[in-house]
């Protein structure tokens, strides 16, 4: 009698059959074959000589009933092209594959109610975790449609994770993983301010946007700080495109607003306004400096290389997925505001496009 009869299978192995084959016990062989448990790389090697040898498949649908299923997180993003937070994604993705988790992709199209549908469709599917990249619009149903995702998913076994949003008010239970955005916008205004440049032309992003009002806050308050009147009709608000960036400074030329220095609410933003003003006949930054925001890989790729805020985004995406798999270890062992709220720090990267203005005739 073959050892899969003797099991009572009557023709697939079990993982009693496994652990039968390999002289370990059941545990072991769980352990090994969920990668989430250290085990020696001897175990390791008998235990999937076996597995091999009898062509073992784990029942991932029992396993999952069980509660010992191949944990798999969910990332929602806005804008699957959207490069910052593409980088988040890849960080998150990472260190789910370092521990054996699946990761899913999903995009909301900037639609609250595909947002919505689609954190339902993860609660049903038993993720882990849902993880919201991007900013989100300050809407006034912002705060208690986020409390409702994330008691939905607690109630469920879940886990909701607000990544570059802010963090929701009171007791709900969410995490949130962000970064310094206004004083990294702080930061780079008073560069700017720094090298001589009192006429900015600020680019922050849509007025309503979380992101954009943290970026427009730390630069008016480099502004003040430096002792310069901050002009509300230098700021020109937009989408995070090539086409906003282009767009903005061409109208600003247009209307011949006397500015010596764009600042952009993010790279992508800044190498539109950085090809508008070469159609002008300006050159960066002899005639106008120009700065960006994230840090991505096209802000050195630019001529000249962009001076830009720097954010963690891929370590983001790791922190993002290090704190769903801790709580999962600590279970209900977990104390509210213990990791609650986790914020990484932003720094200027100095490059090519920022010089003091040119003298005035």
């Amino acid at each position: 009698m073959s050892e899969r009869k003797a099991s009572g299978d009557s023709g697939r192995a079990t993982i009693r059959d496994v652990a039968e084959r390999a002289g370990v016990s059941v545990a072991s062989v769980s352990r090994v074959l969920s990668g989430n448990y250290p085990v020696s790389d001897e175990l390791r090697r008998r235990v999937m000589k076996v597995v091999r040898d009898l062509d073992y498949v784990t029942n991932a649908h029992a396993r999952s009933l069980a509660g010992g299923g191949t944990p798999t997180v969910a990332i929602l993003i806005n804008n699957i092209t959207g490069a910052a937070f593409t980088h988040v994604a890849k960080g998150v993705e990472g260190a789910a594959s370092l521990r054996g988790w699946l990761s899913l992709v999903g995009t909301t199209g900037d639609d609250p109610e595909r947002e919505l549908a689609l954190v339902n469709l993860m609660r049903q599917q038993g993720v882990a975790a849902v993880i919201l990249l991007g900013g989100a619009y300050d809407y006034d149903e912002y705060q208690m449609r986020m409390a409702r995702f994330a008691r939905s998913l607690d109630a469920a076994g879940s886990h909701l994770v607000l990544v570059g949003r802010p963090p929701l008010e009171g007791d709900v239970p969410a995490t949130t993983v962000d970064y310094d955005n206004e004083g990294g916008a702080y930061a780079m205004a008073s560069h700017l301010l720094s090298a001589g440049h009192r006429r900015v032309l600020v680019l922050p992003g849509h007025a309503e946007l979380t992101t954009a009002q943290g970026r427009l806050k730390g630069a008016q308050r480099a502004f003040e700080a430096y002792g310069v009147p901050f002009d509300p009709d230098m700021v020109l608000h937009g989408p995070y495109d090539y086409e906003h960036g282009y767009d903005a400074v061409e109208e600003s030329l247009q209307r011949k607003l006397d500015f010596t220095a764009v600042l952009a609410g993010t790279d992508v933003v800044a190498a539109g306004a950085m090809q508008a003003l070469r159609a002008a006949g300006l050159r960066v930054p002899e005639d106008v400096s120009i700065v960006g925001y994230d840090d991505i890989p096209l802000a050195s790729q630019l001529t000249p290389q962009l001076t830009t805020v720097h954010v963690p985004y891929e370590e983001m995406g790791r922190v993002a997925l290090r704190a769903v798999a801790d709580r999962r270890e600590r279970g209900a062992g977990r104390r509210k505001g213990d990791g609650d709220h986790l914020v990484l720090g932003t720094h200027v990267v100095v490059r090519q496009s920022v010089q003091p203005p040119a003298l005035q005739s």
